[in-house]
């Protein structure tokens, strides 16, 4: 027998009643029920029941064992009574009676319990990852991330892309972040840099008449902590392919997403990837507030400016004579009532800002009115108007903000997401995509005067003329 397994503590079943095995892990829980011990023996794999009663020559060490000792057993594997049978995880028809222990690694009493749902704060975590990652929900996000990444590489691969690995010491060049900077023993005074993605490199790649390129790259980027990101590095799937169009690119693209999210997604439905919208960045900001918009939500946000021009709400109307600025609508269908819009507003005021305009449609027993601060200043042609434009109807709302589109953009887009999931109107059980094109490679620095790259500067500008030389 092997010295530490004859068996994961996910393998056994009905079918080894009878035999003796040996088992290696970690003490998941401990029971006494009534002088016999009961323990969840847990390893990568799974869970297995293991007891031992007093008549067990090792009962008094298995007296010793504590949560999260790493022990090795050897025993007999029994069936359970029908009554005591746990259909929850795939041992759950057999246990094993002990009849040796080999004590691999005691533990001092822990400072954050292993198994349960019990959450700790990000602090703590860290600082016993070593207990953090033998947590359930942590064995099963590392095991699904090495999952995914092994299903893009067969994905890639299948489609004729070759997996190159480029260097990590680079030189830096403007990407989208601050660099870490690594010093030079040779050149002192210098400085290499950690690459925020392998730009430079891949475009060598290419130019060297290599045709499809793929790699799980490593970005660093010295950036502001992200709820989705560590706060150094990041990985993320880099492709290049030669003599391509915008289009064959999407057409790669797409159907290795949408596989990937089909295989992995729990049954959620994945859109048709040749059905996937291309939306301009331009109208993204517009209809949803972002450039990574939450398609499975149907609203879209419109601008209704000409409705407030002039009209009796002289905050908008106000606003409207100052160059460049905008009121933009976000419908709320069934959201038609005092108080969810009313709680909008506050969410509008802890967002930074004055609050969000509104208008909401009732029925009065003669039909339907419009209700609202709103609806009172500008009157009910230009209430009417709105309506017919949104759309909306009795039982309906809409929220109003203004301003120049940058100052209020992101706000609309979170208000749109919040009225979405609290109105059910987000379709939890999809995945919806879209290719966002056409994002503007400068801005302007309003403070400054100044221009500075928007987006990676190794990105090609639309239009036949630019570059041309006349």
């Amino acid at each position: 027998m092997h010295a530490y397994r004859s068996h994961t503590c996910a393998d056994l079943n009905k079918t080894n009643v009878g035999d003796s095995v040996r088992l290696s892990g970690w003490v998941h829980r401990i029971r006494d029920h009534g002088g016999v011990l009961f323990i969840d023996l847990r390893d990568h794999y799974g869970i297995t029941q293991v007891l031992c009663d007093p008549d067990s020559p090792v009962f008094s060490e298995m007296e010793k064992v504590r949560s999260e000792w790493c022990i090795r057993i050897d025993g007999n594997v029994k069936a359970r009574d029908e009554s005591l049978v746990n259909p929850k995880i795939p041992t759950g028809e057999i246990e094993v009676f002990v009849r040796d222990l080999e004590v691999l690694g005691a533990s001092e009493e822990l400072p954050l319990i292993v198994f349960g749902d019990q959450e700790y704060p990000e602090e703590t975590r860290l600082k016993y990852r070593y207990l953090d990652l033998r947590r359930e929900v942590m064995q099963k996000n590392m095991t699904l991330r090495s999952d995914v990444i092994a299903s893009i590489r067969k994905r890639m691969w299948d489609l004729d892309f070759r997996e190159y690995q480029t260097p990590i010491i680079t030189a830096s060049s403007p990407e989208g972040a601050r660099d870490f900077l690594v010093p030079s023993r040779l050149h002192p005074g210098k400085f290499y840099a950690l690459p925020q993605a392998p730009q430079q490199f891949k475009q060598l790649i290419m130019v060297s008449g290599f045709d499809k390129y793929f790699q799980i790259a490593p970005c660093f980027r010295d950036e502001d902590p992200r709820a989705d990101r560590s706060p150094t590095d990041f990985y993320q799937l880099d492709m290049e392919m030669s003599f391509v169009t915008q289009q064959d690119v999407f057409d790669t693209v797409s159907p290795v997403i949408a596989g990937i999210f089909e295989e992995f997604g729990s049954s959620r439905k994945v859109d048709n990837p040749a059905e996937w919208p291309q939306i301009s960045y331009q109208d993204s900001a517009k209809w949803y507030g972002t450039d990574k918009p939450d398609l499975r939500n149907p609203i879209k946000m419109e601008v209704v400016s000409e409705h407030f021009k002039g009209s009796g709400f002289a905050i908008f109307a106000n606003l409207l004579e100052q160059e460049g600025t905008e009121i933009r609508a976000i419908p709320a269908p069934t959201g038609g009532s005092r108080k969810f819009c009313d709680r909008m507003n506050a969410f509008a005021q802890k967002e930074g800002l004055p609050g969000m305009g509104y208008i909401f449609w009732r029925d009065n027993g003669d039909g339907m009115e419009a209700a609202g601060p709103l609806a009172k200043n500008i009157g009910p042609e230009r209430t009417e108007a709105l309506r017919a434009q949104l759309g909306l109807g009795t039982g309906d709302a809409a929220f109003f903000l203004g301003g120049k589109p940058k100052n209020f953009e992101k706000v609309a887009g979170k208000a749109r997401d919040v009225i979405g999931e609290e109105l059910g109107l987000t379709d939890n059980d999809r995945f919806a995509f879209a290719w966002i094109v056409d994002f503007p490679i400068y801005e302007k620095d309003e403070e400054t005067g100044k221009i500075d790259f928007e987006h990676n500067p190794f990105s090609m500008p639309q239009g036949e003329r630019v570059g041309s030389r006349r």
